[in-house]
């Protein structure tokens, strides 16, 4: 109740401080609109029915992208795990590619797939990848010898025995440790993905800063940040019953 309490009060004393500020002078509301314009901007875009669609597109694209970018970078990061030939082969090109941001990918998603969804969800997936990459990576390393000997041991000499009975059980923590650090991540790279035309969250609040609808573009943060809440919790509550065989 006291940690409640304390949270409640932290974000009553943010809302009035951030109120207080453009009030005050100190900054144009133009500039920084107060908590008190958000609810009537909120429903004029849902009135005009932008929100409801910008969510919608961006859904598609954050929903494609985290699941290819997910995907791709634990597979990889598992086999380079196992493989200590395909780690050493590919060790130099990953230290090339990782240090990449996402948003420098920008203009060759627009030359490959020009301004379209494709566009986005390969800037999504390439947000997504690396960190469900390492995620499994340091995962699967992780996992005790001893008990890839005891799989031996077993008759499970095989590798995708290995990996289904000993490496994907040991490592299933860290791998959705790292799922849902990526679940974060896509929604920052959705709205990068966006900001050049792709119809979405991005592109609504880059129009809006354009003609200086600050309130709109608060809204529409507060929607990812809204967005993410849920699905981080939505993710955590799966994920407990995932692992709730190793309590």
């Amino acid at each position: 109740m006291k940690r409640t309490l304390l949270a409640i009060a932290g974000l009553a004393a943010f809302l009035l401080l951030w109120e207080a500020v453009p009030r005050s002078g100190l900054v144009s509301p133009l500039l920084l609109p107060p908590p008190s314009r958000l609810p009537e901007t909120f429903w004029r875009e849902i009135e005009g029915g932008y929100w409801s669609r910008a969510i919608l597109e961006s859904m598609g694209h954050y929903l494609l992208g985290l699941f290819l970018g997910t995907t791709l970078g634990a597979a990889l990061g598992i086999a380079t795990a196992l493989y200590n030939g395909l780690d050493n082969t590919l060790s130099w090109v990953i230290r090339l590619l990782r240090p990449v941001p996402g948003l420098a990918w920008v203009p060759f998603a627009i030359v490959w797939f020009g301004i379209s969804e494709s566009a986005a969800t390969f800037i999504i997936v390439i947000g997504v990848f690396w960190i469900n990459y390492y995620a499994a990576y340091g995962a699967a390393k992780a996992v005790d010898k001893d008990l890839l000997e005891v799989a031996d041991a077993f008759g499970h000499c095989g590798t995708l025995s290995k990996l289904f009975k000993i490496v994907l059980p040991a490592s299933t923590a860290g791998i959705l440790a790292g799922v849902r650090t990526g679940l974060g991540q896509a929604w920052m790279a959705v709205v990068a993905a966006e900001l050049f035309g792709v119809p979405g969250l991005g592109q609504r609040m880059m129009q809006a800063s354009s003609l200086l609808a600050t309130d709109v573009v608060v809204v529409y943060m507060i929607t990812i940040a809204a967005l993410y809440g849920l699905t981080d919790t939505l993710f955590v509550q799966i994920r407990d019953r995932l692992l709730r065989w190793q309590r």
